[in-house]
Parts: C-alpha cells; sequence; structure tokens
C-alpha cells in the first residue's frame, strides 16, 4: 500500500497541496479541468468516471449521497482518471475496500489517504490522543469537518493508522453523525445530501460557443443548458446548495 500513499503525496504535490492541509474539492477540480456533474442516483452506484484522452476526463457523481461521500467518491474517481494505467470508463460504488477488485480497492485506499493525509491527522489531534483507542468523538468529528469527509470515512482512515482498534471502531461507528456534530456545534451539511445538478467545468461556456457561432440554434443551447439544471430563459435560474 505504500506506492499508493506515495501516488496520493505525489498527487498532493503536483497540485500545490501541502501534506498536511485539506483539499477543496470543487476547486481542484477545476484547476484539474476535469469537468464534473452532481445527478440523484440509485444507492448503489456512488459515481462514475470516464477518461477520453489527457485533456477530457469526466466524472458523475450520486447527489442523493452525503456531501462527505462524494468527496470520497470523487478522490476515488480521480485514482481512476490520473493514476490507473489504461483505463477508460467506469462505474463504481465507493468506500467498500473490496479485496477481490484490485483497482477498485487500489481507488478507495488512494482516496482514504488523499482526503486524509497522517500528517493533517497527527496534526490536528492533540498529543495525548496520538496512541491507539485514545482519539475522543470530538476530535473525530472535527476531523471530518476540516477535512469534508463522512463519519464512515474518518473512523476507517483511523483505524488504518493504528489509532483505533477494532473493537473501538466498531463502538465509535454506533454514534450518528448529525446528532454528533450537533453536539459539538458543527453544521451538519456535510452528512446530507446536496449539490443536485451541480457542474465544475466549462460544459456552459463550450455550448455557448457553440451557439454563438451559430453551430447549434438557440432551442438546443436551451436543452444542452437545461441538462444541467440551468433555465438561462429565468434570471433566477440554478439552485442553492
Amino acid at each position: 500500500m505504500k506506492i499508493l500513499q506515495k501516488n496520493a503525496s505525489l498527487f498532493r504535490e503536483r497540485n500545490g497541496i501541502s501534506s498536511s492541509e485539506a483539499i477543496r474539492i470543487k476547486s481542484l477540480l477545476l484547476k484539474l479541468n476535469v469537468f464534473t456533474m452532481f445527478k440523484p442516483m440509485t444507492e448503489g452506484i456512488s459515481g462514475m468516471s470516464l477518461k477520453v484522452n489527457d485533456s477530457s476526463r469526466f466524472i458523475l457523481v450520486n447527489s442523493n449521497h452525503s456531501r462527505g461521500r462524494q468527496h470520497f467518491t470523487i478522490a476515488h474517481e480521480l485514482y481512476h482518471l490520473f493514476i490507473q494505467e489504461k483505463f477508460e470508463i467506469h462505474q463504481c460504488k465507493t468506500g467498500l475496500f473490496d479485496v477481490k477488485n484490485r483497482e477498485e480497492y487500489n481507488a478507495d485506499y488512494f482516496a482514504s489517504c488523499l482526503l486524509m493525509p497522517e500528517n493533517g491527522i497527527n496534526e490536528m489531534l492533540p498529543d495525548e490522543e496520538l496512541t491507539k483507542n485514545k482519539v475522543s468523538l470530538q476530535s473525530i468529528i472535527k476531523l471530518e469537518q476540516y477535512f469534508s469527509v463522512s463519519h464512515s470515512s474518518m473512523l476507517l482512515r483511523l483505524k488504518m493508522l493504528g489509532l483505533l482498534d477494532r473493537k473501538s471502531y466498531d463502538f465509535l461507528k454506533t454514534f450518528k453523525a448529525i446528532e454528533s456534530a450537533q453536539l459539538f456545534g458543527y453544521d451538519t451539511s456535510l452528512y446530507k445530501a446536496g449539490n443536485h445538478n451541480v457542474t465544475i467545468g466549462n460544459y456552459g461556456e463550450k455550448a455557448k460557443v457553440l451557439f454563438d457561432n451559430e453551430i447549434i440554434s438557440e432551442g438546443h443551447y436551451l436543452e444542452l443548458m437545461n441538462q444541467i439544471g440551468i433555465d438561462i430563459t429565468n434570471p433566477e435560474h440554478g439552485e442553492e446548495n
């Protein structure tokens, strides 16, 4: 697994992200020029990714999942798009760490290392909690909020780093994330679905260029924008997320 940890570290370094700071996912996607769409999908699908070539990469994310889980899905798909060799298209259910599927396991492990770097976790935790089974629920929720990940993802990462044993991991999983976040005064939106019909990238820009150059009709342009949840005939179009 050291190669995956190294890949995650190098990926951060190449994109100007330190070994401890949280990643601003949407900003990273824009920088990487990965066109991303958030759409409601069935529970069994976390997302999918498509690589046409080195300059055309796409991600589809299930917006019915919590925002924290969406972030993990995106990091998982980044493995497929930038690390995995000979990748073209794939539909995923992320976070399973399925050892029977090598690339899916690799993508989950990479995502965990990328989003929740060991250095960052160590810096955030009090010294007295840097030993096995000493991490408090309050610190765990704080880590989730800082790295913008789900409760289950953070617990599993702490277990992977040897800070939780199986018994403590199972016990902490019984706490409901939303209730725990509220208890410590944090915003709970991380643990709820959202980003419905949000797009990241220059889809709209490309559609407008086609329209302005009379390559597509106004009706086709309106249809393309409606597909990403934007009604340009309505000055108050769009959805707040």
